[in-house]
């Protein structure tokens, strides 16, 4: 539990710094992606911080390319 108060602790300085100078230049596209990294970011550090495994991307694109490398090396 203190790794993931920890965590919301760095996020809420990260907005801190990052967020008035976006409202300031009135960038709201890069608002809005930077909140949505943020919060994916900010998710998948919970989730490794309380211990829960995750995905690799990697995993995925050996999950598509494998049949096709199967295919061609015959």
């Amino acid at each position: 539990m203190l790794k993931v108060i920890g965590i919301l602790l760095i996020a809420a300085v990260i907005l801190w710094m990052e967020v008035p100078p976006l409202l300031e230049k009135k960038d709201k596209k890069e608002l809005v992606v930077f909140s949505i990294f943020l919060v994916i970011g900010l998710g998948l550090s919970i989730a490794q911080g309380l211990g829960k495994p995750i995905p690799n991307p990697l995993d995925l694109l050996t999950l598509v390319f494998k049949p096709i490398h199967d295919v061609l090396v015959r």
